[in-house]
């Protein structure tokens, strides 16, 4: 049997322009471009990217809170793009969604008890004492059960993370996928949160993609690392690998980028160069090539395809193909 969960399949979406004095489509901005790749049970998958290359709109159409344009998404086998309303509110009991604004998270006019036993009700969960049950779910996450009298605006930006995570794991789900769980609050609480999320997986045996923009924060919590340039997987590795030898020149300009405190330990590398392409008129060939110091006609004319540069690491660019071909003559 195999122990892949989850098996995104060319998934695409495209969101309509409208205009002109009749609303009709004029153009699309293209948020993802056929997207594949697959992430196997109790793995932690990072995406990172620049704002707006596709991240939270990948995490959205694999549970289905927008409907793709195409392509498939396989979760234990099936293929849940074909199921009905009823059939998919089953199968979110499995697969659930840490959003990024833990303030906007919940319904104001609920407590925390309400919005957390709200979850058996809608899934008509049976034969559970629902206050033990948020009881429990409280002690999980490092909060009392006073806790549960409480209503969002009580509880600080950390406390309403953590009544959210309590939330994602209160029906024991398979895949849990987080959006940026932590940039949204204070520096020192972020590593109780991620130290907390670490806990839970370990705990419950749980598969994670973890969405951020922060490599350093990545490096530390994932296994695996895909990177996203406009809507596009550019390159997926290891963390190890990733940051031992990047292979793509964006992968390379985001690590540079990291602060590293020591000054004699600070990469080198020369920030890109241009602004990011617009998502309505992408440009032809390779996506990056605008700002790419390595651009050659073949990266103008032709798309280059995500290939296995090693056993575990793969990396869609014209340029490390020549090399690598280079080296084998």
């Amino acid at each position: 049997m195999s122990d892949t969960i989850l098996n995104v399949k060319n998934i695409t979406k495209f969101f309509p322009i409208m205009g002109g004095v009749i609303r009709h489509k004029i153009g699309e901005v293209k948020a993802v471009n056929n997207v594949s790749f697959n992430i196997k049970k109790g793995d932690i998958i990072g995406i990172v990217g620049e704002s707006g290359c596709g991240k939270t709109t990948i995490a959205r159409l694999i549970l289905r809170l927008i409907e793709p344009t195409g392509g498939e998404v396989i979760f234990q086998g099936q293929n849940i793009l074909s199921f009905s309303k009823s059939e998919m509110r089953k199968m979110r009991k499995k697969m659930q969604m840490i959003f990024q604004d833990p303030y906007s998270s919940f319904d104001p006019r609920f407590t925390v008890f309400e919005s957390l036993s709200e979850i058996f009700v809608i899934q008509k969960v049976k034969n559970v004492n629902i206050k033990e049950e948020v009881f429990r779910l409280l002690k999980i996450v490092g909060l009392k059960p006073e806790h549960s009298d409480y209503y969002p605006y009580e509880l600080s930006g950390g406390q309403k993370q953590r009544i959210a995570i309590a939330r994602a794991i209160a029906l024991n789900p398979e895949l849990i996928i987080l959006d940026e769980p932590s940039s949204a609050l204070d520096v020192s609480v972020q590593s109780q949160i991620l130290n907390l999320l670490q806990d839970i997986q370990h705990k419950f045996d749980l598969t994670y993609l973890f969405i951020s923009h922060n490599l350093s924060v990545v490096n530390y919590f994932c296994n695996e690392i895909m990177v996203m340039y406009l809507g596009k997987i550019v390159e997926r590795a290891s963390c190890e690998d990733l940051f031992q030898l990047s292979l793509h020149p964006y992968t390379k300009a985001l690590i540079s980028s990291i602060f590293v405190p020591d000054p004699d330990k600070r990469l080198t590398i020369a920030p890109l160069e241009g602004d990011v392409p617009s998502p309505i008129n992408l440009p032809s060939g390779c996506v990056f090539h605008t700002r790419c110091k390595f651009t050659s006609k073949i990266c103008c004319e032709e798309e280059p395809e995500l290939t296995n540069a090693t056993q575990s690491h793969y990396v869609a660019c014209h340029h490390f193909q020549k090399i690598r071909e280079t080296v084998k003559t």
